[in-house]
């Protein structure tokens, strides 16, 4: 009764934010929800989703910094809290070593073409296996941009779904990583894929 009667608080007050965000802006606009994931082994994550998919896994240091950036990146349209529960479920899964692939929808509509097409190279990496940035730059149809396709990776915005993790220079080093060398090297162990300079 206590959790049918939270959802309806929930509804209500959702329902005057995104009224009052029509009113200010003059503008109906489906709302971006987030959580905070902070109980996983590479730390503090950022979740983020619209109607269209995941937007964002960012590693974050908690939720005030979270929530500044997604009014940075996306201040036209409404932020509300939200559970998540499906992407939280999917993410527990991979954590323990349960379900390593991802079948969540996912949202990279506002990225330039290019880096698209970088992320979607990359999302076809299994689990246990490595790319190279080469690789990945020639999937993407630019194979001389593998410099564009290590950027296009570095501001991957969905980062563990989309898992830039898996991709390593040419001579099989680690490479950068957005959220620190560290939690690669964590991510490539917990799948099985041991890269030689490991």
């Amino acid at each position: 009764m206590r959790t049918e009667q939270a959802a309806v608080e929930r509804q209500a007050v959702e329902r005057i934010v995104l009224g009052a965000f029509g009113e200010l802006t003059g503008r109906r606009s489906e709302p971006l929800r987030f959580t905070i994931m902070d109980d996983t082994p590479v730390g503090v994550l950022g979740l983020a989703a619209g109607v269209r998919g995941l937007r964002h896994v960012n590693y974050v240091r908690g939720e005030d910094e979270f929530v500044e950036r997604l009014l940075a990146e996306h201040g036209d349209v409404p932020v509300l809290r939200d559970a998540l529960d499906t992407v939280r479920r999917a993410l527990d899964r991979y954590f323990a070593g349960r379900r390593l692939a991802f079948d969540l929808a996912v949202d990279l509509g506002d990225l330039p073409p290019f880096n698209r097409l970088v992320l979607d190279a990359t999302a076809r990496i299994p689990a246990g296996r490595v790319a190279t940035y080469s690789d990945v730059a020639s999937r993407a149809g630019s194979p001389r941009a593998q410099r564009a396709a290590g950027n296009a990776l570095h501001n991957n915005p969905v980062a563990i779904v989309v898992p830039c993790h898996r991709v390593l220079r040419s001579d099989g080093s680690l490479g950068g990583y957005g959220g620190g060398v560290t939690r690669k090297e964590w991510l490539l162990a917990h799948e099985g894929a041991r890269p030689a300079s490991l």
